[in-house]
């Protein structure tokens, strides 16, 4: 495998200086595919080598200080060389199969398609490698190697278990950039990691679910426990939100213990629903949780993309990402010379995050009341981790008049907030 990589280092080194286009016939069609539109224009790429990765430590990396600042932040190198828009090509690792048309997978790729109608390239520019399970170090390799031997200068990893391999690849293949969703490792110069503010966003639709339940029983089907910042610190944005407008109200956490578990999903809400609860929130990859709220007569949130298609005698709203508004600012970093390994973490400014359209199954006032909400955070004036905040064991986390700053956000939340109850 060494000598391989010994190989396949030197190849590719010899084609990104000749600007080489070819591609292996392995990549996968799009969920959707783009349409054909006009190539960016060209930029030329300096023979300069790649720059060597900074000194950065590999430990959580410090995030913007507020969620009005620029999504990118953190250590840099020295700009990579521009690569032409037409001699790009773009891996993507994904963890299931975007044809599944709903959930995680599905809503990185639609990001993928969008940035690709956004700067002109063309389907063939784009690798995909389906189906990589995060849990297995030797598959993740072979994707990532395997789009590297098809001339892949930038690849996007879409799912947090990537990571490590992500950063010992990258350490291998100093030329090649490879940027990290959901994560938090980097080396700021050919390893970055990506994700957002999408508590702002469960917030939001926390609010339909406070305004919709009629038993004051929400459930929440969550993906890990209160070990990991990431899903603790959405839920506790949505029983903030549902706070908000129905202090009697509370939000019942089950756990699956797995990102993607179609199965235990459903189960999970099934249980819920089962406890009374009659509105279903989720952080988790499938809309199984949203279908069996709809099998069971009750309401549901959605999450990732809009899931009312997939279940629309219960979604009120879904929290959604548009991913296309990290990977366009990305590859234009790319494509103009400007990456430089920073970080990115970005909000509703950004374009980011978001919720789906209101269903006509929304409270009457919920529209009024998710405006008001969201118009205090864009402009700046609050943010939804201001104090005070009590945890669900009495303890105030963040004291009246102050903030939560962003590495407690992202890593250091692993308490539930005051109406939340794990079952």
């Amino acid at each position: 495998m060494n000598q391989l990589k010994r190989i396949l280092a030197s190849l590719l080194a010899v084609s990104m200086l000749a600007f080489a286009s070819g591609c292996g016939g392995s990549s996968s069609a799009p969920a959707s595919s783009a349409p054909a539109s006009s190539e960016a224009p060209a930029q030329s790429q300096s023979a300069e080598p790649a720059p060597a990765p900074s000194e950065v430590s590999s430990a959580s990396p410090e995030r913007p200080s507020d969620s009005t600042g620029s999504a990118w932040f953190g250590a840099s190198s020295d700009p990579f060389p521009a690569i032409a828009a037409e001699d790009l090509k773009i891996g993507v690792i994904h963890i299931t199969d975007p044809a599944e048309g709903s959930g995680y997978t599905y809503t990185h790729d639609q990001g993928i398609v969008g940035m690709q109608e956004n700067l002109g390239l063309k389907p063939e520019q784009i690798i995909r490698k389906n189906n990589v399970n995060d849990q297995d170090a030797s598959a993740i390799e072979t994707a990532i190697l395997e789009c590297i031997e098809e001339g892949c200068q930038l690849i996007f990893a879409t799912s947090w278990g990537y990571m490590d391999t992500c950063e010992a690849i990258a350490e291998e293949y100093p030329e090649v950039i490879i940027s990290h969703g959901t994560g938090y490792k980097s080396n700021g110069a050919n390893f970055n990691n990506y994700f957002g503010r999408i508590y702002q966003a469960r917030y939001l639709t926390g609010i339909a679910a406070g305004l919709k339940t009629k038993t004051n029983k929400i459930g929440y089907v969550a993906a890990q426990n209160n070990e990991n910042s990431e899903v603790t610190g959405g839920c506790d944005a949505f029983a903030m939100g549902v706070y908000s407008v129905n202090p009697d109200a509370e939000v019942y956490v089950k756990v699956t213990g797995s990102w993607f578990d179609p199965e235990g999903e459903k189960q999970a809400a099934e249980a819920l629903i089962a406890e009374g609860c009659d509105v279903i929130g989720q952080h988790c990859d499938t809309p199984n949780p949203q279908l069996a709220a709809e099998e069971k007569g009750v309401w549901g949130v959605g999450y990732n993309s809009d899931m009312s298609k997939d279940a629309p005698k219960a979604v009120l709203t879904s929290t959604v990402w548009d991913w296309s508004a990290y990977y366009t600012a990305a590859v234009q970093r790319v494509i103009s010379g400007e990456w430089n390994g920073q970080n990115y973490f970005g909000g509703m400014a950004d374009g980011l995050v978001a919720y789906s359209p209101l269903s006509d199954l929304c409270e009457e006032g919920t529209a009024e009341a998710i405006d008001a909400a969201q118009q205090k955070i864009m402009s700046g004036e609050w943010d939804v981790f201001t104090g005070p905040i009590e945890d669900n064991q009495g303890n105030v986390v963040c004291a009246e008049g102050e903030k939560l700053d962003d590495a407690t956000i992202t890593g250091g939340i692993n308490w539930y907030f005051k109406n939340v109850t794990v079952k």
